[in-house]
């Protein structure tokens, strides 16, 4: 399963948020290469960070919905390395990051808790990397269902399991009409 954040954490980072923003669905919260200046939680809907590749198929990089935050690494970046996009209709609270550093050097147990999420993020980005590794879809797709715990999200939200699994939505649609007639 994917793991959120403590409440506690998400509590403290939510509580100093200066802005709430809400994203229609494609919309872009950012774009790759806009300098870095907050944090995001993500309060409702979901944002993928999303690299196009050439030929313009998008790879998912990251799914963050209720409770997570977004392109966490970028806290120590100058710029994003990716888009980030509203998967659907969003609500982000946003920290500028001076304001998130402040928080996590002024608070030792909040810091422990973003080291041990961000050694999660290590784990999870290594498990996406072993599914992008499968070479069949029906491998890449077992493999992310085990990785997110077995469910598949809505008809409406397929267009992202292929992303995120790297395959075209035609591939995925073509495996889960074989595997319904197969059960």
């Amino acid at each position: 399963m994917i793991p959120v954040m403590s409440d506690d954490f998400v509590s403290a980072v939510v509580s100093r948020s200066g802005r709430r923003r809400r994203l229609d669905r494609g919309a872009f919260l950012f774009h790759r290469g806009d300098p870095v200046a907050a944090v995001f939680v993500v309060g409702r809907g979901s944002i993928e960070l999303t690299r196009f590749q050439q030929g313009g198929r998008p790879i998912v990089l990251q799914r963050a919905g209720p409770g997570q935050l977004v392109a966490e690494a970028s806290v120590y970046s100058a710029a994003y390395h990716c888009d980030g996009l509203a998967a659907e209709a969003t609500v982000v609270h946003e920290l500028p990051r001076a304001a998130f550093l402040d928080l996590l050097a002024g608070d030792p147990a909040l810091f422990h808790s973003w080291a041990a999420h961000l050694a999660r993020e290590v784990q999870s980005a290594r498990v996406r990397s072993e599914v992008l590794s499968r070479h069949t879809v029906a491998d890449r797709l077992d493999g992310w269902l085990t990785w997110t715990g077995g469910g598949l999200p809505a008809r409406g939200q397929w267009r992202s399991v292929a992303a995120q699994i790297g395959v075209s939505p035609e591939a995925l649609y073509r495996e889960l009409a074989k595997r319904r007639r197969s059960s």
